[in-house]
């Protein structure tokens, strides 16, 4: 009599346990169907892109590579395009990069729980889900018309690759300081307490110990961020960006960058799906497209190595 008492809860235990591994292996089924659809899209767009632009890939793939914006498509190349795109993203490499670090590193290790953090915190967060095309008239107001003397020259010499990345630096910024100080939040605070424990000042604990210890997340969300500020084109068109055939004669690269006009490899696309794809142009945005996305590849697998590198150390 007792022994039968005793099995009941033992079975309802078992029910209620089989009950939860359904539940838990539907929501893995759930799961893995998620991943597979979100591979077959991605598939599909990478296939459409190679076989839209494979005639030029196969045919013509270094004249491509190395010649610029033409109004004919049997000769046009992307190279002014690929120029604008790296010296965009050195742009906001050198500015959103540090920025975005040292504000995550004040907030999280120095500001602490203050009603000043706080504040801010709320305010990163709300501006990191901003349409880009705010951030386009913001960087036409300030760095074009502002600090670029109304376009005629100023300090970034008004509608320039100049005021270009600073745009876009400001549009990853939020994006940089969040990841960062997820990142920072990550190192356990035992490392800190050790270090402090040494007799380590702050900025030695931050310095030594916590930043080297965050690296490898710190890195892969400011490639994350860099690589969406590459394949932006809203905010490019506002502040002028060219998305026709333009020349730039024999200036230097330094008066390229603070007085010509300037494009990127976004806004040649832009440009070229807009012309007939039966004449050739169709053809050319594959192509470009795909020299994107491996340009957006490459900058993620530099991420990796600097990344495996860190943790090797850490």
């Amino acid at each position: 009599m007792a022994a039968g008492v005793s099995s009941g809860p033992v079975e309802a235990a078992q029910f209620r346990r089989s009950r939860a591994d359904v539940r838990g292996g539907a929501f893995r089924a759930l799961l893995i169907l998620s991943v597979l659809a979100s591979i077959t899209i991605l598939g599909a767009l990478i296939y459409e892109m190679i076989a839209e632009g494979g005639s030029v890939l196969t045919t013509r793939l270094g004249a491509f590579l190395s010649t610029g914006l033409k109004s004919n498509p049997a000769v046009a190349g992307v190279w002014q395009g690929i120029r604008g795109t790296v010296t965009l993203g050195c742009i906001v490499a050198v500015v959103a990069f540090p920025l975005g670090i040292g504000a995550a590193v004040y907030l999280e290790e120095y500001a602490g729980e203050s009603r000043f953090a706080r504040i801010v915190n709320v305010n990163i967060r709300n501006l990191a889900g901003v349409p880009s095309i705010v951030y386009g008239l913001l960087g036409l107001a300030i760095f074009v018309k502002l600090l670029g003397d109304g376009g005629t020259g100023g300090l970034t010499g008004g509608r320039t690759v100049i005021s270009g990345g600073l745009t876009l630096a400001v549009l990853v910024l939020p994006i940089v300081i969040i990841t960062t100080q997820e990142a920072l939040r990550a190192v356990p605070d035992s490392l800190r307490e050790g270090a402090y424990a040494l007799g380590a000042t702050r900025w030695e604990v931050v310095r030594r110990s916590v930043l080297p210890a965050a690296a490898p997340g710190i890195l892969t969300g400011t490639v994350l961020a860099l690589a969406r500020a590459t394949g932006e084109a809203a905010p490019l068109l506002v502040v002028g960006a060219v998305t026709g055939v333009f020349f730039t004669g024999g200036q230097t690269l330094l008066e390229q960058i603070t007085q010509g006009r300037f494009t990127a490899l976004p806004m040649v696309i832009f440009a070229w799906a807009r012309l007939p794809a039966g004449q050739g142009w169709g053809a050319l945005v594959g192509a470009a497209s795909v020299v994107l996305l491996l340009i957006v590849i490459a900058m993620n697998a530099v991420a990796i190595v600097l990344r495996n590198r860190f943790e090797r150390r850490w």
